[in-house]
C-alpha cells in the first residue's frame, strides 16, 4: 500500500474508539448480562437475551461474528441504534431486557461472538459469548459446493460475501467467500412458485410471490409490503435491481410479458411504472415503422427483460432484452437513447430502431441474449453475454459456443461503443440463460455461470490484479440455484441503515500562514438541518508517522456570507464537546481542536491555521452526524499548500455503509481566485485509491476522463484545461484523493468530491 494513502485511513477508523476519561463512565455503572440464547426460525438465526441495568444512557449494541479460524473472511458485524431497538420491541425500557438478533452465524458451529455497548457519554465495554448452531437442511445444495479452487491467500479481494438469487425454497441465500452460507431465506413457498425475484436493499431482502412483494428482515421477520395485482402485474421475474430513487421490480402483466417495469420504494410505494412495449411502439411508429412485427401482447415474450441498471451520471435506465438487445431510455421522458445489440437479429430490420444503434469498434462482439446488466466503477457497462440467440424474434442472430462477461465503454455523443478487455476471467463456460457479471471496487469481480451446459452452475471471484480468488460449483437443475449474484458488504452494517453517500472527509496538507490554511467547505442541501463534528488535527498526526506535523492547530467556521459562526482552540473548551466525546470523535490531544454544530442547509467554510501562525502539517476533517436526516452534504472540499513528497494534499472520504454512490472529485489550481490565492497550482494531477491502497482512477486534464461528457453534463466540469476531474461509481468503504503538481509543480490546490444524486 502507498504510504501516502495509509496515512489517512485510520482517523475514519476513529469513530469506533473509545476517549479515555478518568472519571466513572456510563460503561462502568451500567451491568449488561447475556442471560440466554433462543432459537430463530432456522438454523442460521439466533436471538441474545440480555439484562440491562439502565437502558437510558444506551447509545448502541453491536455483535459481531467471529470468523473460522484461518479464513479471511472480515467478520459480519451489524450496530443497532438505541431508537431502533425500541422500535422493533427489541429494547424494553421498563424491565431492562434487550432481545439482540444474531444472524450472519456458521452452520453446525460454535460461533464465538462479541458484543459491544456504546453510551451515551462515548463510553463503550464488550463482552463475549458462544453459540453453538446445528446442522442446516440443505434445499438447493448451496452448503456444500465443489470448490474447484478454494479462497486463495490473497487479502485484496474488496467484498467478502455475496448475495445469491435462486429460485429453490431456500433462496435467496448469502455466502461469504469461503464458500459458507452465512444467511439462508427463513420464506419458503410450497409449493414452489413458478417465478420469483429478490434483492438486499437497505439492509433487507425483498422477495416477490406472484404479485406480492414482501421483506424479509435479516433476523428472520418476513412482512408483507405491498401487492401490484390492481396494476395488471400477474407475477415478477428476475431480478429486483436499484433504480434511481428505490428499487426496480420486473413485472408480467396480464398485457404483456416480461416488458413492463416499476420502480418502488422500501415501503413498496410506487414511484414510476414503464411500459416498454409501449415506449418501443411509439418510438417505431414515430420513425416510419409498423411496431406490429416486433411487439407483441401477452402471451408472446417478445422482449424478455432480464435486468435493469440505473446509471446516475446521465439519468439513463439500461435494459436487457434477452431477444433482442440492450436498450437506454432517458429516466424522466423514458426516450430512447442508444441501442446496443446483435444487428443481424430482426430489431435491426427496422430503421426506426436501428437509427439508436451505437457502433461498435472493430473487434468487440456485441451483447447476445445477454443478463444481468450493471454499471462499473469507471461508470461503463457490464453483463453476462449468454451468447444465446432469440426463441421468438427472427431472424434470430448470432448463437455462439461459450458464455462471457463483456464491459463496454460508451460515447453517446458519437453513438460508438468499444468493448473493453479489462475482464480477466478465461474460462469459457456455455451457460445458455441467466447469470452475471458485477464489478465490486475496481477490477474486483464477481462471475456467475449459473447453468452449465452438461454441468452445474460456477460462482467465481477476481480480485484488481486479476488474480482468480475462488471458483465454487453447485449442482443445479436449469437456474434453479444461482441465477444472478452480486457482492455484498457485511463487515459493517447500521440499524437504521444510511444509504449510499459521501459521509466525511478527511484532507492532510502542509499549513502556513495567509493564503496556504487549510481551508475546508461543505453544502448541506435539503430541508432539515445536519449536525456535523469538525477537527483540526496536528500533534496526533505524529503517532502515524507524519514529521513535522502542526503543535497546535486553531479552527473556525464561517456561513455562506462569510461570517464567523464558530471557532475552537483546544477542544475540550468547545460547546459541543460532550457531543465530540459521546460519538468518539474527540481528539487525542487537547491541543487539538473540534467542534459540534447543527447546521441549517448551506455552504459553510472551515479554516485551520497553527497558532501564533506556526507552521506544520495538519488535517482537517467533517463528520456527519445525521447522515439518515433529509438533508446531505452535497460536495465536501479542501484547499491547501501543494508540494512534494509528504507534502502533497491527500484527501479521504466515506461512502455509506450500502449501495453504490456516483461522486465526481476534481483537483483545481488555475482557476483558483487571483485575489484569494496568489500561487495557485499551475497543472494538478489526481489520483483515487480504495482502502487497500489500490489506485481506482487518475487523471491529468479532465477533458482527457473516460467520463469527460458526464462530468460537463453535471455541471462539474472544471473551468481549467489543466484542471482534472474523475467520476466514479463507488460501493461503501473509505477513499483517498491524492493531488499533486505535474512535473513536482508546487502551488495552492483544491480537492473535492460531489454526489451525483
Amino acid at each position: 500500500m502507498p504510504t501516502l494513502v495509509r496515512l489517512l485511513l485510520p482517523f475514519a477508523a476513529l469513530l469506533l474508539l473509545s476517549t479515555s476519561v478518568a472519571w466513572a463512565t456510563d460503561a462502568d455503572d451500567t451491568t449488561i448480562t447475556i442471560t440466554g440464547t433462543n432459537p430463530g426460525v432456522n438454523a442460521l438465526l439466533k436471538q441474545l437475551t440480555l439484562s440491562a441495568s439502565r437502558t437510558d444512557v444506551l447509545k448502541s449494541v453491536q455483535f459481531t461474528v467471529i470468523s473460522k479460524p484461518d479464513s479471511l473472511v472480515r467478520p459480519l458485524s451489524a450496530t443497532f441504534s438505541h431508537d431502533y431497538l425500541v422500535a422493533h420491541n427489541y429494547l424494553d425500557a421498563t424491565t431492562g431486557e434487550i432481545f439482540l438478533p444474531i444472524w450472519g452465524l456458521y452452520s453446525n458451529f460454535t460461533n464465538a461472538v462479541t458484543l459491544t455497548y456504546l453510551f451515551q457519554d462515548g463510553s463503550s465495554k464488550q463482552a463475549t459469548t458462544t453459540i453453538v448452531t446445528s446442522v442446516f437442511t440443505d434445499n438447493c445444495g448451496q452448503f456444500t459446493p465443489t470448490k474447484i479452487q478454494p479462497r486463495t491467500n490473497s487479502t485484496l479481494l474488496s467484498y467478502d460475501y455475496f448475495f445469491v438469487r435462486g429460485i429453490c425454497n431456500d433462496s435467496p441465500v448469502i455466502l461469504d467467500t469461503d464458500g459458507e452460507v452465512r444467511w439462508i431465506s427463513p420464506f419458503s413457498s410450497t409449493p414452489k412458485v413458478k417465478q420469483s425475484s429478490s434483492n438486499f436493499f437497505e439492509n433487507s431482502v425483498y422477495v416477490t410471490r406472484q404479485s406480492v412483494l414482501h421483506r424479509v428482515d435479516l433476523d428472520g421477520t418476513v412482512s408483507t409490503v405491498a401487492d401490484y395485482a390492481d396494476l395488471g402485474v400477474v407475477e415478477f421475474h428476475h431480478n429486483i435491481d436499484p433504480g434511481k430513487y428505490g428499487m426496480v421490480l420486473d413485472a408480467t402483466t396480464t398485457d404483456f410479458v416480461e416488458s413492463v417495469n416499476i420502480e418502488v420504494d422500501a415501503a413498496g410505494n410506487v414511484i414510476r411504472m414503464w411500459n416498454i412495449a409501449n415506449i418501443i411502439s411509439a418510438a417505431m411508429i414515430a420513425g416510419g415503422d409498423d411496431p406490429s412485427g416486433f411487439v407483441y401482447p401477452s402471451p408472446n415474450d417478445w422482449f424478455h427483460n432480464n435486468s435493469v441498471a440505473y446509471r446516475r451520471s446521465d439519468n439513463s435506465l439500461f435494459l436487457s432484452s434477452r431477444e433482442n438487445f440492450v436498450i437506454c431510455l432517458d429516466y424522466e421522458t423514458l426516450a430512447i437513447k442508444w441501442i446496443l445489440g446483435d444487428e443481424t437479429k430482426h430489431w435491426f430490420e427496422y430503421p426506426s430502431l436501428a437509427q439508436f444503434a451505437l457502433e461498435l469498434a472493430a473487434g468487440g462482439i456485441p451483447p447476445i441474449g445477454q443478463h444481468g446488466v450493471t454499471i462499473t466503477v469507471d461508470n461503463n457497462l457490464l453483463l453476462m453475454d449468454n451468447g444465446r440467440l432469440s426463441g421468438f424474434q427472427m431472424p434470430p442472430g448470432m448463437d455462439l459456443p461459450f458464455s462471457l462477461p463483456r464491459k463496454y465503454s460508451l460515447d453517446v455523443a458519437a453513438q460508438t461503443a468499444r468493448e473493453l478487455p479489462d475482464y480477466p476471467g478465461t474460462e469459457r463456460y456455455h451457460s445458455l440463460f441467466c447469470g452475471s457479471a458485477y464489478e465490486d471496487a475496481k477490477n474486483n469481480y464477481l462471475t456467475d455461470y449459473s447453468s452449465i451446459i452438461g454441468g452445474d452452475a460456477e460462482l467465481l471471484a477476481f480480485d484488481s490484479s486479476g488474480e482468480k480468488v475462488f471458483e465454487y460449483s453447485f449442482p443445479t437443475k436449469g437456474c434453479t440455484v444461482a441465477y444472478n449474484s452480486f457482492p455484498l458488504h457485511l463487515e459493517s452494517t447500521r440499524f437504521p441503515a444510511v444509504g449510499p453517500q459521501a459521509l466525511n472527509l478527511s484532507t492532510r496538507a502542509k499549513i502556513s500562514p495567509g493564503d496556504e490554511a487549510l481551508i475546508g467547505g461543505f453544502i448541506v442541501t435539503g430541508a432539515t438541518p445536519k449536525t456535523v463534528v469538525l477537527r483540526a488535527l496536528g500533534p496526533s498526526l505524529t503517532a502515524t508517522g507524519v514529521a513535522g506535523a502542526l503543535a497546535d492547530p486553531t479552527l473556525n467556521v464561517f456561513n455562506s456570507t462569510g461570517a464567523l459562526i464558530a471557532t475552537n482552540d483546544n477542544w475540550e473548551t468547545d460547546a459541543g464537546a460532550e457531543t465530540l466525546t459521546s460519538n468518539n470523535l474527540a481528539p487525542t490531544d487537547p491541543l487539538e481542536s473540534a467542534t459540534a454544530l447543527t447546521l441549517e442547509p448551506g455552504a459553510y467554510t472551515v479554516v485551520v491555521n497553527g497558532r501564533d501562525a506556526t507552521t506544520g502539517v495538519g488535517l482537517v476533517e467533517v463528520y456527519d452526524l445525521s447522515p439518515a436526516a433529509d438533508s446531505r452534504l452535497a460536495n465536501i472540499s479542501s484547499r491547501a499548500k501543494v508540494g512534494t513528497g509528504d507534502d502533497v494534499l491527500i484527501s479521504g472520504f466515506i461512502v455509506g455503509d450500502i449501495g453504490t454512490s456516483t461522486v465526481i472529485v476534481r483537483a483545481l489550481g488555475p482557476s483558483l481566485p487571483s485575489d484569494d490565492v496568489s500561487t495557485p497550482l499551475a497543472n494538478p494531477t489526481l489520483s483515487v485509491f480504495d482502502g487497500n491502497g489500490v489506485e481506482i482512477g487518475t487523471n491529468d486534464d479532465w477533458q482527457n476522463d473516460a467520463n469527460a461528457v458526464d462530468i460537463a453534463a453535471n455541471q462539474l466540469a472544471p473551468t481549467a484545461a489543466k484542471e482534472s476531474a474523475i467520476l466514479l461509481n463507488l460501493p461503501a468503504g473509505g477513499y483517498s484523493a491524492i493531488v499533486k503538481g505535474a512535473a513536482g509543480g508546487t502551488g495552492v490546490g483544491l480537492v473535492e468530491v460531489y454526489n451525483i444524486y
